[in-house]
């Protein structure tokens, strides 16, 4: 496995995205009337903002049960869960998903002592997850088909959930080609490893389906979530543009030039519900808010970890290895 990266250069990595989150809103509030991105946040009721949390966490202990097949069931669930809840935690000073998923899988590592079957694992979840995402982006589309520009869509995010389908059977035959091509590269054996992970995740389409079918559900419920914010500040928006435009926006979050998508979701959100007539106030008003449950969550997913030992854990295991 690679090593980690120095406290450095993480630390200067991290002010980079936290600069562009900077960055990215600045313009927003350039961009946009203040007086009425406040007026639609001071809409939200506590009340939804609270439901809205508990639901959130909940999808996310499915998502760690799902991870958690993916894993082969290496270890307990109920350690996959807190994992899960460190990696949200991490997501507070950590860049983007990437970091979380370092987190996540470096607790099941030491559970598991397997680390191609952690990386095979994980590849699977984000992999399942953005197809899942890219489905649900097509979903939303057909709901609101009424131009001849949602036809083209569909027909370009189809292309886009082919590729990814294609890419995703096709790593575990590219994986070795480095080492074909030479024999001498180091890490052949952990890459061979990887291979037969995969190969064995391969083996099992019933954990697969299960899978993609959980995280449908999973972010299905979590657009849902989003929306109702939305709603609740205000925003004039049809379900079915919403479906299409939030999961695209999710995924381009993903990218490594923000502070956990802080100001990079809300812009892309706002440009693809702007043709559709959302005001666009709304619609960052109500991308901030779920910024706002994305970090309640983390901090609560701190305390979980936190009050469950898992800082003691790490410690002793790392005893052990000295």
């Amino acid at each position: 496995m690679t090593a980690s990266p120095s406290p450095a250069s993480a630390r200067r990595r991290w002010i980079i995205r936290a600069a562009g989150s900077a960055v990215l809103l600045g313009v927003l509030f350039w961009l946009l009337p203040v007086d009425e991105v406040m007026a639609a946040l001071k809409a939200i009721p506590l009340t939804v903002f609270l439901l809205v949390l508990a639901l959130f966490l909940a999808a996310h202990a499915g998502a760690a049960l799902k991870w958690w097949l993916l894993l082969g069931r290496g270890m307990p669930p109920m350690l996959a869960i807190r994992a899960h809840y460190a990696g949200l935690a991490a997501n507070l000073c950590l860049p983007g998903a990437v970091g979380g998923d370092a987190v996540r899988a470096g607790l099941a590592q030491a559970a598991m002592k397997d680390g191609a079957r952690v990386v095979a694992g994980a590849t699977a979840d984000r992999l399942i997850d953005m197809i899942a995402l890219l489905t649900i982006a097509c979903l939303g589309l057909v709901l609101s088909w009424n131009t001849g520009a949602s036809g083209g869509l569909v027909i370009q995010a189809a292309v886009i959930l082919a590729a990814v389908l294609a890419g995703m059977l096709a790593l575990p035959r590219l994986l070795p080609l480095p080492w074909r091509i030479a024999p001498s590269l180091p890490g052949r054996a952990f890459v061979d490893r990887l291979v037969a992970s995969f190969a064995a995740l391969g083996r099992d389409p019933a954990t697969l389906i299960i899978a993609f079918m959980s995280s449908i559900a999973i972010q299905l419920l979590l657009v849902g979530l989003a929306w109702g914010l939305a709603v609740a500040a205000g925003a004039d928006i049809a379900p079915g543009y919403w479906i299409f435009a939030w999961p695209l926006a999710k995924i381009i979050a993903v990218l490594p030039v923000s502070l956990n998508g802080l100001g990079l979701r809300e812009a892309t959100l706002a440009a693809l519900l702007d043709p559709f007539g959302a005001d666009p106030s709304v619609i960052v008003a109500a991308g901030l808010m779920w910024q706002a449950v994305l970090f309640a969550a983390g901090g609560l997913g701190a305390l979980v970890l936190a009050l469950s030992g898992g800082a003691r854990e790490q410690k002793a295991r790392a005893g052990e290895k000295g």
